[in-house]
């Protein structure tokens, strides 16, 4: 929000023009009606497809399903921030809604990016540790883990939603949803601004970047001892690739946008030319951080064959199959989960082999020393 003078009757903005131009009221509206509609498509379908054939019977599905349906609850606010933007940030829809839809956005924010943290965890026990794991990656614990996700991104969005209250602006005779922080409240302020970036971005990242090094690590690994797979194993890290690199763009920009608002809330910056700057793209950084809940069910799910082939039966465009054929979600990453680790397990018994059969003397009879690898299995996540 912009500086501001509190006065008997309303709020006067000491930068009345900040942050007010008309190409903001007419392209973000547009922008947050394409991505209400792609968004829900595209996790209306996951939770069909997840629903209909695949069920919850994986710890992939229960996370997806949920990332799907936190992605779904906060893309019906969108509509009300678009008019809420496109009437010149009047809002028409009262305290209470001004309230709730804030808190939905803030709800989203963590809950989303805790469940990516999640599938990331989920990624590296498969895909690294297929067999130690296996006793702890149950639906049980995944749908444990889901409500502590989604109780604790309650309890942190809670402030938001208390302290967004409906504002009059006599600048320009408008009601507006915001936040005031009176000269009492700014440790209030500077803890809420903290969470937001601590709790919702920095530490999830780390944790999601982490575990897809980890992941890419033990791919190159196994590449180098089989060969054959360089090209699949390439597919696999363009997909990781692919997930943090959103993930980074698509909040970062925010973040940065957020840090700078909170200096101007918190008086560090006053000049006008730098907070109209702050509110003039402030919104379209918003724009960017909601595309993420667009994107996620693409990235986490659409790159999967069996989700493709479930989908198309659902839409009636391949022939169906018998019901629960297909119960999974297949990732391309998925097919590498059991084979890395026995590969990489193998390695040092392989090495013995060798050296033994090296050793065999000219004169003896011939030793057959044959090494049985055990298949590879798709380890259903």
């Amino acid at each position: 929000m912009e500086n501001y003078t509190a006065g008997g009757e309303g709020i006067l903005l000491n930068c009345s023009m900040s942050g007010r131009h008309n190409f903001i009221f007419t392209l973000i509206p547009v922008v947050y009606g394409c991505n209400f509609v792609t968004g829900m498509v595209g996790n209306s379908m996951v939770v069909a497809v997840i629903y209909r054939y695949m069920k919850l019977k994986t710890v992939a599905n229960v996370f997806v399903l949920n990332l799907a349906i936190s992605d779904l609850t906060f893309l019906i606010t969108l509509p009300m921030w678009a008019t809420f933007t496109a009437t010149g940030y009047q809002w028409p829809f009262g305290g209470f809604l001004c309230k709730a839809s804030a808190g939905l956005v803030m709800f989203n924010l963590y809950s989303s990016i805790f469940f990516l943290s999640a599938l990331s965890i989920d990624r590296y026990l498969a895909i690294v540790h297929p067999v130690r794991s296996r006793q702890r990656r149950t639906v049980l614990y995944a749908r444990i883990t889901c409500v502590l996700v989604l109780l604790f991104a309650l309890l942190l969005s809670v402030p938001t939603a208390l302290t967004r209250d409906l504002m009059h602006i006599t600048n320009y005779n408008i009601t507006t949803c915001g936040v005031l922080h009176p000269e009492g409240s700014r440790h209030l302020l500077l803890t809420i601004s903290l969470m937001k970036s601590i709790l919702g971005f920095l530490f999830p990242f780390f944790i999601i970047i982490t575990c897809y090094c980890l992941i890419g690590g033990a791919l190159v690994r196994a590449r180098s001892i089989q060969k054959t797979t360089r090209s699949r194993d390439d597919e696999v890290l363009r997909i990781l690739a692919s997930a943090v690199l959103v993930f980074f763009l698509c909040w970062v920009p925010h973040q940065v946008l957020h840090f700078m608002d909170l200096l101007a809330q918190l008086k560090v910056v006053t000049n006008c030319v730098m907070v109209d700057f702050i509110d003039t793209a402030m919104p379209f950084t918003i724009c960017i951080a909601f595309l993420n809940s667009c994107v996620n069910p693409i990235l986490y799910s659409f790159v999967g064959q069996n989700f493709r082939k479930n989908l198309f039966r659902l839409l009636h465009c391949s022939p169906s199959g018998p019901e629960g054929t297909q119960p999974y979600i297949s990732t391309k990453m998925s097919t590498y989960s059991y084979r890395v680790s026995k590969v990489l397990h193998l390695t040092n018994k392989n090495k013995q082999a060798m050296e033994a059969m090296s050793n065999v003397k000219r004169g003896e009879k011939e030793v057959k020393c044959v090494l049985i690898l055990e298949p590879q299995i798709d380890y259903v996540l």
